[in-house]
């Protein structure tokens, strides 16, 4: 079986690395919003080897986070405990993760792009209907400027977002933030150089 055909499997040997891939420091976008965030608790979505998630929980949030890969989850833990934070870690795909209705004060998701463009509305609305009303949403993402720079993300122009995708998908929300912009990122070897990338912050109405 192929690689492309096998995910899981291709991620578990990506993060059979000993160094983090992605890094340990959040996401730049996320950071940069955290004044947005509500109390109380916080999905991560398809959150690698925790470097957002553990963030989040450093913000005094509870914290969910799932992933499919075994190695990414290991990794995510242990950098749970140098943290000295708590954060529950799932083993999950997107597909049978436990999308509690309304129950996230956050839904975080950052560089999760490896759905089709089938599956992403399936996913968009899965992370809608999570989250609580007055809860934010935070969403990272790469355009499709980033085929240009080529530093990072799945290299499918279907896989890539733009700001028409995300307000026919969120528009429903409050938009407090909403850019496509380029800027030099360091998320470790994976993420890494002058990206085009698109930021969404956004609030369910109350």
């Amino acid at each position: 079986m192929s690689t492309f055909n096998n995910p899981q499997q291709t991620w578990n040997q990506r993060f059979a690395a000993e160094h983090y891939v992605f890094g340990q420091a959040p996401n730049a976008y996320l950071e940069s919003q955290a004044a947005h965030l509500t109390p109380g608790n916080a999905l991560a979505v398809a959150d690698g080897e925790g470097r957002n998630g553990v963030w989040l929980a450093k913000q005094d949030l509870q914290v969910d986070a799932f992933d499919f890969s075994d190695n990414a989850i290991l990794k995510a833990q242990a950098l749970a405990q140098s943290r000295q934070v708590k954060v529950n870690f799932v083993r999950s795909d997107w597909q049978s993760f436990d999308w509690r209705t309304a129950h996230y004060d956050n839904v975080v998701g950052i560089f999760f792009q490896f759905a089709t463009p089938d599956e992403r509305s399936d996913l968009f609305a899965r992370m809608l209907g999570s989250l609580k009303p007055g809860g934010t949403l935070i969403i990272q993402g790469y355009t499709p400027r980033q085929l240009d720079f080529n530093t990072g993300g799945p290299g499918k122009l279907a896989h890539l977002y733009d700001e028409a995708l995300m307000l026919d998908a969120f528009g429903e929300l409050d938009i407090l933030d909403l850019r496509t912009y380029e800027a030099e990122i360091t998320e470790g070897t994976g993420h890494h150089g002058m990206s085009g990338l698109l930021g969404l912050t956004a609030r369910k109405p109350g």
